[in-house]
């Protein structure tokens, strides 16, 4: 859940940022981070002298602030967090600003969900010269959600009970290009990957937006409209226009019938 006195749009520069007017205050809305230019020095990073920079995705503010405090002490770390976003607009205003190594993506984000900021993203992801990377870090370890955001780019995917080290540790890993997992996630992408007893593709599924998916979980989980409304910050309209277009597309009923779907496809 976002916060509420969180501005939607806003880029948030961490307080230890370089560069000209990174204050560690809110930035107002559209304001861009410049970026660090390839090959200009920055911090001294690591006592091993590794460095890399990189922007936090997630919604909830203190959770953000706890991952800067736990790795982001460049000094000690080699970690330099150099923008902070709430949302999928917000992620993308600043991932393309500041072009950093690695984002730390959240699955589960106001505006479409991780997977829209992967899609919104792909152009800095196939850079020949400069890739931004990105590592999923989310309290979700539902099988769908890692191999949603794995099929839209992320290079690995770790939930929140990992500790700093191990995360400093992924994050270098996934600035090298390797591929890095929570143990029991790899094997949901092992099954999805190389499962020769189903398609690697539910094309129902895909008839759905990231939205449209959210929203059909949340049914099948037995939220009532108002409940989702408030979950996903959108009108009970809204809602309703989304589980109207999911019926159609699926060419289902009602939602007992919706709820049948996606328990069969292990989405609840």
């Amino acid at each position: 859940m976002s916060d509420a006195n969180e501005p939607t749009g806003a880029v948030e520069p961490n307080a230890g940022a370089t560069g000209a007017g990174a204050t560690g205050a809110t930035a107002p809305t559209g304001a861009a981070v410049t970026p660090e230019p390839v090959g200009t020095a920055g911090p001294a990073g690591a006592p091993d002298g590794r460095h890399v920079r990189v922007v936090l995705v997630d919604d909830h503010r203190m959770f953000r602030t706890g991952v800067q405090a736990e790795i982001g002490q460049t000094d000690r770390t080699g970690v330099e967090v150099v923008g902070e976003a709430a949302d999928v607009d917000q992620a993308v205003t600043v991932i393309t600003a500041t072009r950093p190594e690695v984002v730390l993506l959240d699955v589960h984000l106001p505006g479409g969900g991780g997977v829209e900021v992967l899609r919104r993203c792909a152009p800095l992801m196939s850079d020949a010269e400069q890739p931004v990377r990105f590592l999923a870090l989310s309290v979700s370890d539902a099988a769908e959600d890692v191999i949603g955001v794995i099929r839209g780019g992320a290079r690995g995917y770790v939930t929140k009970t990992i500790t700093g080290t191990d995360l400093v540790d992924s994050v270098f890993r996934v600035q090298d290009g390797d591929a890095v997992f929570s143990p029991r996630l790899a094997g949901f992408v092992l099954d999805a990957f190389a499962s020769t007893d189903a398609p690697p593709v539910d094309e129902d599924l895909d008839r759905l937006t990231q939205r449209e998916r959210e929203v059909l979980r949340l049914i099948a989980r037995g939220y009532a409209y108002k409940e989702i409304a408030k979950q996903l910050f959108i009108s009970v309209k809204t809602v309703e226009s989304h589980v109207s277009a999911v019926l159609r597309k699926l060419q289902l009923s009602n939602r007992h019938e919706l709820t049948r779907w996606a328990t069969a496809r292990r989405l609840v």
